[in-house]
């Protein structure tokens, strides 16, 4: 790593021995060192003219050892790593001048610092660390409201970080609409989680093509259908067009019939004949179409085109037309081997067409593994090769005959498949469009295979009795799916699962958010031995301020950033939270409207704190937006 390398030298050269790099642990952070440094929510009277040996001696430990930072040379960004050293020289080691350190004796009491500043060093000496932050921090806390004005007043008029501002400005949840509107000709990125319907309206139809397509162009889109035909209408690039339609379709958006024949009647129409949804009534016309890339995507609605039409196409000049064709044909009609044995390219067939018995029993007995690998999951192999191929030598295709919908589960309990309880699942398509269906849930929920029971439980309403099975399921996956995924699940499962489970990228805060999950009675938990439960109890109604500020001194991380992100915080306690050990609840903290204006303000104008501080939606609405005209400046003196 090049910051720890160059680190290490620097060092070397101050006369100070590398120990080794350490994580804060349970120890005040490098992060926090750096904020004091520079003034923010630190103790009052840390500055001094000079730090001479009895500070240093104060510092070290019995064999000279302590910790240290040095500016720019951070390991690890924001929760940098400690690096250990020793000095057993006399006087003071050569650290001071450029380009700034931070250093904590091992018990976490001293703290020594020296940083750059517009009017020369600023040099820190602290002992008895944790006391003097605790009242700096009970200081602060007892802000007065003309001491706010006066402090929001000046913002933004210090040295500030106007680009970090513009990155994080609009995931504060009190910007106005009007703000976040102005806000996309500065910055876009923060339209990746945005679903303000204003916003997303003001969005598609900007400009800019790059913030036009931010919205679209994420994990879990946000926009409506009229929006989403907004942006197509709005897109100039024929081939984007396509593109958002598709993504449109993919995420549920009803696009209108003339929008579709704009698509089809322009540059990428071969693209466009390839859209989910397309009207039939285009279906003539792209089966006749002069491009053979138009005729060979119409093969892809075969049961949407006439006889004729078919018969057209099986007959087309154009061989990738004419295969496309044959290859729809035959999902429906067995393929026979002359037919097959003329395809320049034999997988697609053996993935997906019906094939006469003769041609599917030789392939089965004579072909190679990749000939059985691509049968096992096609969904027209007759029963007799389904037989065959579920006594395979190879694991992998017994295993995707296990799972082919056509097995009864007897016979898919015959199946010696192979399986691996911790690999990433996907839920099975056939499974999936089962959802609706019943009966064919309970079926499926008594399966022997996990990833169908698994894609049961993905349904988001299931029978009583089925929720009941698949809550007791010995597959902890199946268990938290049903979780996840289904309204149903029952209270005494959504606590089981929290035990271990706090949400994942595509469920965030599930099972915690479920409906059933229980907020009554939870106060029970605070003094649980599992932190993961203790932190459930200031979800209790009957929680109080009291409770929030003994959580906030838990051992378990976890917990504290659960009291740090909670209204009903102590402004003392959100000052002393920044100083915590762990890089999240310290980024928690900074975002919780209890923060005093004072150490706000600071948070905002220090580098490594400005993108979060900005989010924090204590900030006046009108400071908001100089905080925001100072960005836009920033971002166009860039441009």
């Amino acid at each position: 790593m090049q910051h720890q390398e160059e680190s290490h030298e620097l060092l070397v050269r101050a006369r100070l021995t590398v120990v080794e790099d350490v994580r804060p642990g349970t120890l005040f952070p490098p992060e926090a060192g750096w904020r004091i440094a520079r003034g923010i929510a630190s103790p009052d009277g840390t500055a001094r003219e000079a730090l001479d040996a009895a500070w240093w001696r104060r510092l070290c430990d019995v064999d000279g050892e302590f910790l240290v930072a040095v500016l720019g040379h951070r390991i690890g960004g924001n929760d940098s790593w400690w690096t250990r050293v020793r000095y057993v020289g006399g006087g003071v080691p050569g650290l001071t001048g450029d380009p700034g350190f931070v250093a904590l004796s091992l018990d976490g009491q001293v703290l020594l610092a020296e940083v750059p500043g517009a009017e020369g060093p600023r040099v820190t000496a602290l002992d008895r660390l944790p006391e003097r932050l605790e009242e700096a921090a009970a200081v602060a806390g007892r802000e007065t409201e003309v001491e706010r004005a006066e402090v929001w007043a000046a913002v933004p008029g210090r040295r500030a970080w106007p680009l970090h501002w513009a990155e994080g400005i609009g995931f504060n949840p009190a910007a106005p609409d009007e703000l976040l509107i102005r806000l996309l000709d500065v910055a876009e990125g923060f339209l990746h989680g945005c679903d303000r319907p204003a916003v997303l309206d003001a969005a598609v139809a900007h400009p800019d093509p790059r913030v036009r397509s931010t919205p679209a162009d994420t994990f879990r889109p946000k926009l409506t259908s009229d929006q989403w035909v907004r942006l197509v209408r709005a897109e100039p690039s024929p081939r984007r067009r396509v593109l958002w339609a598709e993504h449109a379709r993919i995420w549920g958006a009803e696009l209108p019939v003339d929008l579709y024949d704009d698509l089809l009647a322009g540059p990428s129409r071969a693209l466009a004949a390839e859209l989910p949804g397309l009207p039939a009534h285009h279906l003539p016309g792209l089966a006749a179409d002069a491009d053979p890339r138009v005729r060979r995507a119409a093969c892809g609605r075969w049961e949407d085109l006439a006889s004729p039409l078919r018969a057209r196409l099986l007959a087309d000049t154009d061989d990738a037309v004419r295969t496309a064709a044959l290859l729809a044909h035959h999902t429906g009609v067995p393929m026979p081997r002359e037919v097959f044995a003329a395809l320049p390219a034999p997988l697609r067939a053996l993935e997906r067409c019906r094939l006469e018995p003769e041609l599917e029993a030789e392939l089965i007995r004579d072909g190679d593994t990749e000939v059985r690998r691509a049968l096992a999951a096609n969904p027209g192999l007759g029963a007799h090769g389904v037989a065959v191929l579920a006594e395979d030598p190879h694991d992998d295709i017994r295993s995707a005959v296990a799972l082919r919908p056509d097995l009864t589960e007897e016979q898919r309990g015959a199946v010696r498949y192979d399986f691996d309880p911790t690999s990433l699942s996907h839920t099975l398509p056939w499974v999936e469009g089962l959802h609706g269906d019943a009966d064919a849930m309970r079926r499926l929920a008594t399966s022997s295979h996990p990833l169908i029971r698994r894609s049961v439980a993905r349904a988001r309403h299931l029978p009583p009795d089925v929720v009941e099975r698949l809550a007791r399921d010995d597959d902890r996956t199946v268990r938290l799916f049903l979780a996840e995924s289904c309204d149903d699940a029952p209270t005494d499962l959504l606590l089981e699962v929290w035990h271990w489970w706090d949400g994942s990228f595509s469920h965030p805060d599930r099972p915690r958010s479920h409906p059933h999950f229980p907020r009554a009675g939870l106060l029970r938990y605070a003094d649980d031995p599992s932190g993961r439960m203790r932190r459930l109890a200031l979800d209790d109604p009957e929680s109080t301020a009291a409770d929030v500020a003994r959580l906030a001194r838990d051992p378990e991380a976890e917990v504290r950033r659960r009291a740090a992100e909670d209204l009903r915080l102590s402004p003392a306690d959100a000052v002393r939270l920044l100083d915590d050990p762990v890089a999240h609840v310290r980024g928690t903290a900074m975002r919780n409207p209890r923060l005093p204006a004072r150490v706000l303000a600071g948070l905002l104008h220090d580098r490594d704190t400005a993108c979060a501080a900005v989010t924090n939606p204590a900030i006046p609405v009108p400071v908001l937006h100089r905080i925001l005209a100072a960005a836009a400046a920033a971002v166009a003196a860039r441009r």
